[in-house]
């Protein structure tokens, strides 16, 4: 069948104005001397097509600033990622340490989680935050789209794992990524991509930038469509991205982000572990029935102000307004419309304390969000009678403080705390005699850390930190249920040590952690067997390792890899007692094998292994099989700008499990809670940079 094409909004006033006037600012920086005191670089003036002085964040830049934290954070180059498909966040951050993602069908929406953060929700994120140039793209009540972030749209990526991420305006138990622009300084003048391959996959992109003197502008056209390795799975999408910036003088920047997205899916749904294994393409029967789908649009305008007072300081101020329109047929309709706008004020200072190098940062963010809900029975995928319609309102305001101070040359002890208060309202319009589902609730939190970073050389860092996190419910799981008490928010105490190493040859990035959640957000049922809907747990435990590596070394090989090994459990709980948690696979392996003697071509077999796929349901009855899918990379460069790949993925056409439902007790027999991975595929690219 075909889908729906809705067509793209004229663009807002507001945004050409500012587009002609706005790029954020990057602090003079105070780089250490051996004593540990600041040496304060001279400004270097830069002009025409080079990165300028004062511009937006340089990639050695960001890298140096999250290798400060006392913490585990890890930085992604988007080149990384385009030698291959580029059709999901998996093809984006699979290789990222620590970082679990895994598509649902071969399609965008995707299983996002850092150390078991939304284990609950197998769609639509939680449990992060998600930026786009510092700027969130959740909406105010902590959910986020999937289909709102382009990959080939990031020159790289920002990551923070755990709960240290409070530069990045993040308190939840899994941390913050930030996909961060090209802009007219840093990416080519011209940028032409085609992708095509199996499951009737076609993407293209086009993207130009341009700069001068104290001007530049970036803009991304992207659009994509495939009929999906399942049936019902097709999918379609059109992206813009652009930004624009202008330097007004040498102490003040500013800069405009416009985004637009017009994303259209069938959901092919879940399937048995029988059928997934006898029939992986097949579509669940009740979502061809009712046409299940997720189709919305999304514009978002959001700007930037950067300003340095003084040397060694910076203030960045940061709005941000975004428009949704959500048609979502699945066993019922939804039908929602939101608005959501934030203003994010920052400030840092490099200076000496006590004749040592010191850095203080200092934020406060504010964000609400309103949600009109309409909600109608499925006839066919059209809407049917209405049963229910929800007015909500979600805010969020939060402050947080920092502060970094060198001990000594190589000691950097790092005490920070964040202020937290949330509100999420909704009234139930339509009773009508019905139960009234109405709900107004306020949550507070403060959260304290404290870390220690040592550098052991030039090279190495080790680092420790206890923290605490907070994370309030979204309305998903405040809406609908059949409790009559609206749940609390999860609160966790972390606890990390950590080392990370980068070499010529050699990079590692290995993390320990063990995080205490008191009240986490999960889906249970009580002693007797009956639904709860999402409740508070009692005590949980997730703790586990990280580990992510690239060597180099002789005959032209690189080896890189990602391992997770995750242990979430309950602790000690009436019902449950110490069962394992569904959701993710307690191992996880990524690695890549290249060789590359010249740029013109490489060669990269690959593998994904997970030998246990872990339980399904918190009771712990039936568990999902484990898998080791194979693929291989070929590409390299073909002169005057031109690059090529041809992407082979589960060479050996095996049927796997990518994916399952997280169910409360599946009472040990085989339900529809399985997602098939893809079949044998192959994809082939080209790109031309200018």
């Amino acid at each position: 069948m075909s889908l729906p094409v809705f067509a793209a909004p004229r663009a807002p006033r507001l945004a050409i104005a500012l587009a002609c006037a706005l790029a954020p600012l990057s602090p003079a920086i105070a780089f250490p001397a051996d004593d540990g005191v600041p040496v304060d670089l001279p400004k270097v003036e830069v002009r025409g097509k080079l990165f300028p002085a004062n511009a937006v964040e340089d990639i050695v830049l960001a890298r140096e600033r999250l290798d400060e934290r006392a913490g585990a954070t890890a930085l992604v180059d988007g080149d990384a990622w385009r030698d291959g498909r580029v059709g999901n966040l998996a093809d984006a951050l699979g290789f990222a340490a620590g970082v679990f993602v895994q598509p649902r069908f071969g399609a965008e929406e995707a299983r996002l989680s850092i150390r078991g953060s939304g284990l609950q929700r197998t769609f639509h994120g939680r449990g992060l935050v998600v930026l786009q140039d510092g700027v969130p793209l959740n909406l105010a009540d902590g959910s986020f789209d999937f289909q709102a972030i382009e990959p080939l749209a990031a020159r790289y990526v920002r990551i923070w794992r755990g709960a240290n991420a409070l530069e990045a305006g993040a308190a939840t138990l899994g941390g913050a990524i930030d996909f961060v622009s090209p802009t007219g300084y840093d990416a080519p003048a011209a940028t032409l991509r085609v992708e095509t391959g199996s499951f009737g996959t076609r993407r293209a992109q086009v993207a130009i930038a341009g700069a001068g003197e104290r001007a530049d502008g970036y803009l991304g056209v992207t659009h994509a469509r495939q009929d999906g390795f399942r049936a019902h799975s097709q999918q379609e999408n059109t992206r813009l991205f652009g930004n624009a910036g202008v330097r007004v003088s040498d102490d003040l920047d500013a800069r405009v982000y416009l985004t637009h997205v017009d994303t259209r899916s069938e959901l092919p749904g879940n399937l048995t572990l029988a059928e997934a294994l006898s029939d992986p393409a097949r579509a669940a029967p009740d979502s061809v029935a009712q046409d299940q789908r997720r189709d919305f649009r999304l514009d978002r305008i959001a700007g930037k102000l950067a300003w340095s007072p003084m040397e060694g300081a910076s203030v960045t101020v940061s709005l941000f307004h975004a428009a949704k329109s959500l048609h979502h047929p699945i066993f019922q309709v939804l039908d929602q419309d939101s608005r959501d706008d934030g203003i994010d004020l920052r400030w840092r200072s490099e200076g000496t304390l006590a004749g040592r190098r010191n850095v203080l940062s200092a934020g406060l963010a504010h964000a609400r969000g309103s949600l009109d809900d309409r909600r109608h029975a499925n006839v066919g995928g059209a809407p049917g009678a209405p049963t229910n319609h929800f007015d909500q309102h979600a805010a969020n305001t939060s402050a947080f403080v920092e502060d970094q101070a060198w001990l000594a040359p190589r000691w950097v002890l790092v005490l920070g705390a964040q202020a937290v208060r949330s509100t999420r309202r909704s009234r139930d319009l339509q009773v009508d005699g019905g139960r009234d589902e109405s709900f107004d609730v306020a949550y507070a939190s403060f959260n304290p850390r404290i870390g220690l970073r040592f550098d052991a050389d030039a090279h190495t860092q080790w680092f420790a930190n206890l923290s605490r996190s907070a994370e309030p419910p979204s309305f998903g799981e405040l809406s609908g249920g059949p409790g009559v008490t609206p749940v609390d928010q999860q609160r966790a105490t972390s606890a990390e040590l950590g080392m990370r190493t980068q070499r010529d040859a050699l990079s590692l990035d290995v993390a320990l952690y063990r995080a205490r959640i008191d009240g986490e957000l999960l889906a249970l049922d009580d002693g007797e067997g009956n639904p709860l809907g999402t409740v508070n747990a009692g005590r949980t435990l997730h703790q586990g390792v990280e580990f992510g590596a690239g060597w180099t070394f002789p005959r032209d090989w690189t080896l890189s890899a990602n391992y997770l090994r995750n242990d979430f459990r309950f602790d000690r709980d009436p019902v449950h007692g110490d069962n394992r948690l569904a959701g993710v696979p307690p191992q996880q392996l990524r690695a890549a094998l290249r060789w590359s003697r010249n740029p013109r071509l490489h060669v990269e077999p690959n593998l994904e292994w997970v030998p246990d796929g872990g339980y399904v349901d918190h009771a712990d009855t039936f568990r999902a099989p484990g898998y080791v899918v194979f693929g291989l990379k070929l590409g390299g460069e073909a002169g005057d700008g031109w690059t090529w790949f041809a992407d082979l993925r589960n060479l050996g056409d095996r049927r796997w499990i990518a994916g399952t439902n997280v169910v409360a007790d599946a009472g040990g027999r085989d339900g529809r809670n399985f997602l098939p991975g893809d079949g044998r595929s192959l994809y082939l690219g080209l790109e031309r940079r200018m």
